[in-house]
C-alpha cells in the first residue's frame, strides 16, 4: 500500500460517517418527494451554498485545475470560464430569484409554468427531461473517470489484488476503483436524498478546508519565490496575456510544450474570446437541469436562492485555489519526484494524486484523501439526486402512475438512482481522459442548450414548439457535429474541438427555435401573463407587459436591467479576484496579492450596496 495506516483509518472513518448520515436521515427523506429531492425546502441558504460549493470541489475538476495551473500558471485562472464559472455570478444577480419564484420541484416541471400543458408544452417538457438525463450521465461518467484515476495512484493494483480472488488488466484498474466509490456514494444518496447530501457536504467541506490550508502553507514554507521563478518559464506568474500564449517550457520541462500543443490553447486570445462569448450565452440561459438547479429550487425563498448562489463563489474559490496553488508549486519545483506515467504513457492529469503522495505528511494525507473522495462523493451524490427527480416526478408520476403513493415514488427513486449509476459507469469505461468528457459537456452538449433556454427568459414569442425543436437540434448537433468536424479537420486538438463547433451548433439551433416559434401560434395569453406576473423578468415582453398592466395598473415591471448588468460585471471581477488572490499568496507575489485584495474589497463593497442591500422576494 502507498498510504499509512493512520491515513487509511481516516478515510474509513469518513466513509462510515457519510453512510451513517444517510441511514440517520432516511426516515425524514422518505416523507414525500419534496423532502427527498429538496429537503422539504427547510434548509438555510448558507448550508445549501456550502453544499453546492462542496459539490463543485470534485476530484475530476480539481485534478484538471491543478494540471492547468501547473502548465499555464496564472493564465490558468481564465480557462475555467469554459464551465463557465461566472454563471454563479449571473445566478446570484438575478436568475436564481427568477427561477425560485416558480416554486416547482424540477427544471422540467418549471417548463410547464412557461409553456403550459398543450402539445408544445409537453414536447418541451420531454426534451428537458432528455437533456437532463444526457447531461447527468455525462457528469457521472466524468466523475467516475476522475475518482478511478485518482485512487489508482494510492492503491496500486499489485498490493490490492493480493487480497482479492481475481485480477484485472492495468487499463481497467481505475474503473474498478470508480465502481467501488460510486457504489458507496449511491448508497447514501439513495437513503437520505437532499438532506443527507447537504449534511454530508458540510462535513466534507470542513475536511477539505483544513486539508487545503495545510497544503498551501506547506508550499509557502518549503518553496521560496526565487526557487519557483527558476523552475517556470517567463510570464508563468502573470495572469495577463497577448495574442498568443508565449509560454515556453524548453529547457525546464520539455513535455509541457507538447501538452500545450495538444490542448490547443496556443492562440490564447481567440480561445478566451470564444470562452467569453459562449460563457455569457450559457450563463444567460440559466442553470442546466442538474444539482445546481435543484439546490436553487430547494431554498426557502427567492432572496435566499440569490444568496445561496453568491455564497458558492465566496466559500469555494479561495479554499480550492489555495490548495491547487500549493500542489502546483510543489509539483513544479519537485517535478522529477512525481510519477505521472499511467497505462504506459505520460498523463499530466496525475499531477494532483502524485503530488499528494509525494508531499502530504501522514495524517494530512488521510485528510486530503478523505476530503477529495468526499468532494467526489458530493458531486456524484448531488448529480445522482438530480436524475431520479426528473425520471420519477416528470415521467413516472406525470405519465405512468399519477396516483402513486409516497412509498412507491421513493422506491422508484431508489431504482432510478441505481439505473443511472450503472449506465454512466458503462459510459465511463470508454472515456479516455477527464478533459475530453469535460469539453464535450461544457462546449458540446451545453451548446445545444443555449438558444432555447436564453429565449425562454427574455422573449415572449418563444413557444413550446420552438423550444422543443431548438433543443432537439442542439442535442443532435452536440452528438453528431464533433466527430464529423474531427474527420474533416484532423489538425484541430480533439479535446478543444467542441468549443470550435459551438458557433455552428448555435446557428442551427437558433434557426430551428426561432423559425418554428414564428411558424406556430403564440402561447395562450393568460399563460404568458401568469408567468410574467410570477417571475417578472426584464427583456422583450412588451405585449405581455402591457396586457398585465391593463388588468393590474399597480403592477411594476422589472426596471433593473442596467443595474443587473453592472452588478454582473462587478461580480465577475470579484469572483476572479477570489481565484487569483490565493494563488498570488501561495507563490508569494506580495505586491500582486495586495493589489488583488484591494480590487476584491472595492468590488465587494459595490456589490453590498448595489446588490445585497436591494435583494427582495
Amino acid at each position: 500500500m502507498q498510504i499509512a495506516a493512520v491515513d487509511m483509518a481516516i478515510i474509513l472513518i469518513y466513509l462510515v460517517a457519510i453512510i451513517g448520515i444517510g441511514f440517520y436521515l432516511k426516515r425524514r427523506a422518505a416523507q414525500n418527494l419534496q423532502a427527498y429531492y429538496q429537503g422539504g425546502k427547510t434548509l438555510p441558504w448558507y448550508m445549501l451554498g456550502l453544499s453546492n460549493a462542496s459539490g463543485m470541489f470534485d476530484i475530476s475538476g480539481t485534478m484538471w485545475l491543478v494540471t492547468l495551473c501547473f502548465v499555464y500558471g496564472m493564465k490558468s485562472i481564465w480557462i475555467p470560464w469554459l464551465w463557465p464559472v461566472f454563471n454563479q455570478v449571473i445566478l446570484m444577480v438575478y436568475l436564481s430569484v427568477w427561477l425560485r419564484r416558480s416554486n416547482v420541484l424540477t427544471g422540467a416541471e418549471w417548463i410547464r409554468t412557461r409553456f403550459g400543458d398543450g402539445t408544445g408544452g409537453r414536447l418541451s417538457h420531454m426534451i428537458v427531461v432528455v437533456f437532463a438525463l444526457i447531461s447527468v450521465l455525462g457528469f457521472l461518467a466524468y466523475g467516475f473517470v476522475g475518482v478511478g484515476k485518482f485512487i489508482e495512484i494510492f492503491l496500486p493494483w499489485e498490493a490490492v489484488s493480493a487480497y482479492l480472488p481475481f485480477t484485472l488488466a492495468p487499463e481497467y484498474v481505475p474503473h474498478f476503483y470508480g465502481i467501488v466509490f460510486t457504489s458507496i456514494a449511491t448508497l447514501y444518496v439513495m437513503l437520505g436524498g437532499m438532506m443527507s447530501i447537504v449534511w454530508a457536504d458540510v462535513l466534507q467541506f470542513s475536511i477539505m478546508t483544513f486539508a487545503a490550508l495545510a497544503i498551501g502553507i506547506i508550499a509557502i514554507t518549503q518553496v521560496s519565490p526565487q526557487t519557483l521563478q527558476a523552475a517556470v518559464p517567463p510570464g508563468w506568474d502573470n495572469p495577463f496575456f497577448g495574442w498568443t500564449l508565449d509560454l515556453d517550457w524548453t529547457g525546464l520541462i520539455a513535455e509541457v510544450n507538447d501538452k500545450i500543443l495538444s490542448d490547443g490553447y496556443s492562440l490564447f486570445s481567440i480561445f478566451v474570446m470564444m470562452m467569453l462569448f459562449k460563457g455569457i450565452l450559457v450563463s444567460a440561459a440559466g442553470p442546466a437541469p442538474n444539482y445546481d438547479m435543484q439546490k436553487i429550487l430547494s431554498t426557502r425563498s427567492p432572496r435566499e436562492g440569490a444568496l445561496m448562489s453568491g455564497f458558492v463563489s465566496v466559500a469555494l474559490m479561495p479554499i480550492r485555489y489555495f490548495m491547487i496553488a500549493g500542489f502546483t508549486v510543489l509539483a513544479v519545483v519537485y517535478y522529477d519526484r512525481l510519477d505521472l506515467v499511467s497505462g504506459g504513457r505520460l498523463d499530466f492529469e496525475n499531477i494532483l494524486p502524485s503530488a499528494i503522495l509525494e508531499f502530504a505528511p501522514v495524517g494530512i494525507m488521510g485528510l486530503l484523501l478523505a476530503g477529495l473522495i468526499a468532494a467526489f462523493m458530493s458531486t456524484f451524490a448531488s448529480t445522482v439526486n438530480a436524475a431520479p427527480a426528473y425520471l420519477v416526478n416528470d415521467i413516472y408520476r406525470r405519465y405512468i402512475n399519477p396516483d402513486a403513493s409516497n412509498r412507491s415514488l421513493i422506491h422508484a427513486s431508489y431504482l432510478c438512482s441505481v439505473a443511472v449509476v450503472v449506465i454512466s459507469t458503462l459510459i465511463g469505461l470508454y472515456v479516455e481522459s477527464i478533459n475530453s468528457v469535460l469539453q464535450w459537456l461544457v462546449s458540446g452538449l451545453w451548446g445545444g442548450y443555449v438558444v432555447s433556454n436564453v429565449l425562454k427568459w427574455y422573449w415572449w414569442r418563444l413557444n413550446g414548439h420552438g423550444y422543443f425543436w431548438g433543443m432537439l437540434a442542439g442535442i443532435v448537433c452536440a452528438l453528431l457535429l464533433p466527430p464529423v468536424v474531427a474527420r474533416l479537420m484532423p489538425q484541430l486538438a480533439s479535446d478543444i474541438l467542441p468549443l470550435y463547433v459551438f458557433p455552428a451548433m448555435l446557428v442551427i439551433s437558433a434557426i430551428a427555435c426561432i423559425f418554428t416559434s414564428l411558424a406556430t401560434p403564440a402561447e395562450d395569453p393568460q399563460l404568458l401573463q401568469r408567468f410574467y406576473r410570477q417571475v417578472n423578468p426584464w427583456g422583450f415582453w412588451g405585449p405581455v407587459r402591457r396586457a398585465v398592466q391593463q388588468q393590474q395598473p399597480d403592477f411594476v415591471a422589472n426596471p433593473n436591467f442596467k443595474r443587473d448588468m453592472f452588478n454582473i460585471l462587478v461580480g465577475v471581477i470579484t469572483q476572479t479576484s477570489l481565484v487569483a488572490l490565493p494563488i498570488f499568496v501561495v507563490i508569494q507575489q506580495w505586491q500582486s496579492s495586495l493589489t488583488c485584495l484591494l480590487v476584491l474589497v472595492i468590488s465587494a463593497l459595490v456589490l453590498k450596496k448595489n446588490w445585497y442591500d436591494k435583494l427582495t422576494d
